[in-house]
C-alpha cells in the first residue's frame, strides 16, 4: 500500500454528532511481559471496601500489575490506615512498600477513600491520601492512588488515571469510544457505518479532532466531549487529513492537499489562520508536534521513499530524521520529549520501533507485524498502538523498554486507531 492511500484510508470516516452512554462490552486485558527490577509491594485489602461499587485495592492491584513495575504481594488480610502495622514483619516476607487503606461511605452518598502507602525497608510513610468521590468516580479514585503509589516508588508521575480513545468496529457500525486507561468505563463519543480513523486528544483532554468523510470529501472536525458540540476546523477543496494538537492547544498541524499533493500546514484551534509549512513536490504528511511546540516532525516521500522529518513549527527547511530503512511512517513524540516512535516496514513487516533522540540508539518494541498508529502515554514511560492477527485488530501496550507489555482486546469485533489521553487536571 502506498504512503498516500494509507494517508487517504485514515482520512475516510463519517460519523453521528450524539455521545451515547456505556458501550456494548469492555475491554479485556492480557498481560504477556514484565519489567525488569520489580518493586515488591504488599497490597491489603481496603477496610469495608464492599460498600463501594467498585473493590478499590483490585483496581490498584491490576493497575500496579500491569505496569510490570511492580511485583504485587498479596497479604491475605485486611489493613486500614489506623491499623497498627509491624513493618518489619513485612519487610521479612520480601516487601520493600505496603499500601493499606479503608472506604467510608459519607451523609451526602460520596466514598471517603483513605490510603497509606509504608516503606518497610527504612518503616517511614511515604505517602497518605484521603479522596471523597461520587458513586461513578470510585475507579477514578482507585486509579489516582495506583498513580501515587506509582509516582512515590519509580519517582515518575503515573498515567493511570488518564483516558485512551480508539476505534472499534463490530458488523457494519464503527464507534470512537473514549475509556479509562485501563479499557473500563467505555463510552461511544462517536458512531458510523463508515470508517472511524486518526482522532487525536486536546492537551487539555476535552476535546477530540478527527476526519470524517460524511461530505464525500475529507474533513476536520473538533467535537467537545464535554458539551458535544463539533465545529469544522479544516474543509477546503482536496483532502483534509491528520490533525494533531500544539502542545498550548492553539493550534493544530494538519495535512492538506488543496493543489494536488499533501502538504503540511498549520490552523488555529478556531479554524482561523491557515498557514502552509512546506512546499514540496512530494507528499508531505502525519505532522506532529515537538514536546515544546518548537518544530513538527512529518513524514515525507521527498528522499524516494517515506521518512521522517523535523522543522521548525512555522516552516523553513526540515532534516531528516529517520536513515534505518526504506519505510518510516507516522511519527509520534514522547510528551517529555526524549522518544520518537514510528511504525517501520521491514522485511515486509509493520513494526513499532523508537527513536532515542538524544543518541540515535533506535530499539524496535514490538514482536508482531501488522502495526499501526502508535502513541504515548502521559508520563512518556508506555505506548499504546493499534496490531492485526488473524484479520482481526486489537490494541497493544509495550513500556518504552520494551520488558512489560500487555494487550486489549473485544469478545467481537476489532480495534483500531487508539490514541492516549493528557494527565487530567
Amino acid at each position: 500500500m502506498t504512503m498516500m492511500k494509507r494517508t487517504l484510508l485514515r482520512a475516510a470516516m463519517a460519523m453521528c454528532l450524539s455521545v451515547s452512554a456505556l458501550a456494548q462490552a469492555q475491554l479485556r486485558v492480557e498481560i504477556s511481559g514484565v519489567g525488569a527490577n520489580q518493586i515488591p509491594v504488599a497490597l491489603a485489602s481496603f477496610a469495608n471496601e464492599s460498600i463501594a461499587p467498585q473493590q478499590i485495592s483490585a483496581i490498584i492491584r491490576d493497575d500496579l500489575t500491569r505496569s510490570g513495575a511492580f511485583k504485587i504481594i498479596d497479604t491475605g488480610s485486611v489493613l486500614s490506615e489506623t491499623s497498627s502495622i509491624n513493618l518489619d514483619d513485612w519487610k521479612s516476607r520480601g516487601a520493600d512498600a505496603l499500601v493499606v487503606g479503608s472506604v467510608q461511605r459519607l451523609a451526602d452518598g460520596r466514598f471517603d477513600v483513605r490510603y497509606k502507602l509504608l516503606d518497610t525497608v527504612k518503616s517511614a510513610q511515604l505517602s497518605a491520601l484521603a479522596l471523597a468521590a461520587q458513586p461513578q468516580f470510585t475507579r477514578v479514585t482507585a486509579h489516582k492512588i495506583a498513580d501515587d503509589i506509582y509516582e512515590k516508588l519509580t519517582g515518575n508521575r503515573g498515567a493511570f488515571s488518564t483516558r485512551i480513545a480508539y476505534v472499534t468496529k463490530t458488523g457494519n457500525e464503527y464507534r470512537l469510544e473514549v475509556a479509562d486507561a485501563d479499557g473500563e468505563g467505555t463510552q461511544v463519543a462517536l458512531r458510523s457505518k463508515e470508517p472511524i480513523i486518526s482522532p487525536a486528544w486536546s492537551p487539555d483532554g476535552t476535546k477530540l479532532a478527527y476526519v470524517s468523510f460524511e461530505a464525500k470529501k475529507p474533513v476536520i472536525y473538533v467535537q467537545n466531549l464535554i458539551t458535544r458540540q463539533r465545529t469544522v476546523l479544516a474543509g477546503f477543496k482536496g483532502s483534509n487529513s491528520a490533525p494533531s494538537w500544539s502542545p498550548d492547544g492553539n493550534k493544530l498541524a494538519v495535512a492538506l492537499a488543496r493543489n494536488s499533493l499533501t502538504q503540511v500546514y498549520s490552523i488555529n484551534q478556531d479554524g482561523s489562520n491557515l498557514r502552509r509549512l512546506t512546499n514540496t513536490n512530494g507528499i508531505d504528511t502525519e505532522p506532529q508536534f515537538s514536546a515544546d511546540g518548537q518544530s513538527i516532525y512529518f513524514t515525507s516521500d521527498r528522499s524516494g521513499g517515506p521518512q521522517i522529518y523535523k522543522m521548525a513549527a512555522n516552516g523553513g527547511d526540515a532534516q531528516r530524521v529517520t536513515f534505518n530503512g526504506t519505510y518510516n511512517i507516522s511519527p509520534r513524540i514522547a510528551p517529555d520529549g526524549k522518544l520518537l516512535a514510528y511504525i517501520s516496514r521491514r522485511n515486509g513487516q509493520f513494526q513499532l520501533y523508537v527513536l532515542d533522540l538524544a543518541n540515535g540508539q533506535e530499539q524496535r518494541l514490538s514482536d508482531t507485524v501488522k502495526d499501526d498508529s502508535p502513541s504515548f502515554s502521559a508520563n512518556s514511560k508506555y505506548l499504546m498502538y493499534a496490531s492485526e492477527a488473524g484479520n482481526r485488530g486489537s490494541l497493544a501496550v509495550v513500556s518504552v523498554d520494551g520488558r512489560a507489555k500487555y494487550r486489549l482486546t473485544t469478545k467481537a469485533g476489532d480495534i483500531r486507531e487508539p490514541t492516549w489521553g493528557p494527565f487530567m487536571k
